[in-house]
């Protein structure tokens, strides 16, 4: 394989015209110079160089890769300009993956931030619900996911940065018994019907955990895989359900909301990155951003 260092020099030779001249531009002996051009020879398999009168001036072959070598030199100028170009954060590209609920609440803010801080970085945005996206993460396919997930949570290779807690408030029809409470205990549902309001996933395993702390199970006579769609059923009086407070952000007007205690479940907003990843520029600046959105 040609050594593409040795070409460079080769360059050098043709365009000053010797050795000696080529030398004294970068700062070499003569003989290095001689010695690394009879190495690219070898390399070449053929005479790449020839003596005219004082000087010496290129064979056919010598051209050639005098030429690729001109080429070679301009890509590896480029290169090394797109390189920093992409550690200063001016270009490049990041795969965020999220989940519908922290769309409006973390993800809208933090993109429009970091926008205005690196406009040359394209952002590949999905929505990943019901998927669990650390596999992508883990995989190099994307480099963020915004996940749900306890704070112990392992998972090697992958650094989970805690946004927010999110806590659950109980979501019950307008006229029901405990609507005019501001703080109700958990238990004190235990009897009632209850809209499903979570698909399984982390989620639900926080407000099941939550109602098995209470010391029930909840009753689920109607399901609903989204938020919106279980209001609706709330106001229509067919059960009630916990809702977290980020999904609460447009509320039905037959509903009222309400805190819960004993205990308050609460989910927990966490980015995801690889830890490879985490000295990466553009990334720790949208996940500073994300980290400022939560706050």
């Amino acid at each position: 394989m040609l050594d593409v260092r040795r070409m460079q020099l080769l360059r050098e030779v043709v365009t000053s015209g010797s050795v000696t001249a080529a030398a004294a531009n970068l700062g070499y002996t003569p003989s290095a110079v001689s010695q690394q051009m009879a190495a690219l020879e070898k390399e070449a398999g053929t005479v790449l160089l020839e003596r005219a009168g004082r000087g010496i001036r290129p064979t056919a072959a010598g051209r050639l890769l005098s030429e690729h070598a001109a080429v070679i030199g301009r890509q590896l100028a480029e290169a090394e300009t797109a390189l920093a170009d992409l550690r200063a954060g001016r270009t490049g590209r990041l795969a965020i993956r999220y989940f519908a609920t922290a769309g409006a609440t973390l993800m809208a803010p933090a993109l429009a931030r970091f926008r205005r801080e690196h406009p040359g970085v394209q952002v590949d945005l999905r929505v990943t619900d019901p998927a669990d996206p650390l596999p992508e993460v883990a995989g190099g396919e994307a480099d963020l996911a915004i996940v749900v997930a306890p704070r112990d949570r392992v998972h090697a290779g992958i650094r989970l940065v805690p946004l927010l807690d999110d806590p659950y408030r109980a979501v019950l029809p307008r006229g029901h018994r405990l609507a005019g409470r501001q703080i109700i205990e958990l238990g004190e549902l235990a009897d009632e019907s209850w809209v499903g309001s979570e698909s399984p996933g982390p989620c639900l395993d926080v407000l099941l955990a939550g109602c098995a702390a209470a010391g029930f199970a909840p009753r689920v006579v109607v399901e609903s895989d989204d938020y919106p769609t279980a209001q609706g059923f709330v106001a229509a009086g067919l059960g009630v359900c916990l809702i977290p407070r980020m999904g609460l952000a447009n509320r039905h007007s037959g509903v009222v909301v309400r805190r819960v205690r004993g205990p308050q479940p609460v989910r927990t907003i966490q980015a995801a990155i690889r830890e490879t990843s985490a000295a990466h520029l553009p990334l720790a600046r949208l996940l500073a951003a994300l980290q400022a959105a939560a706050a």
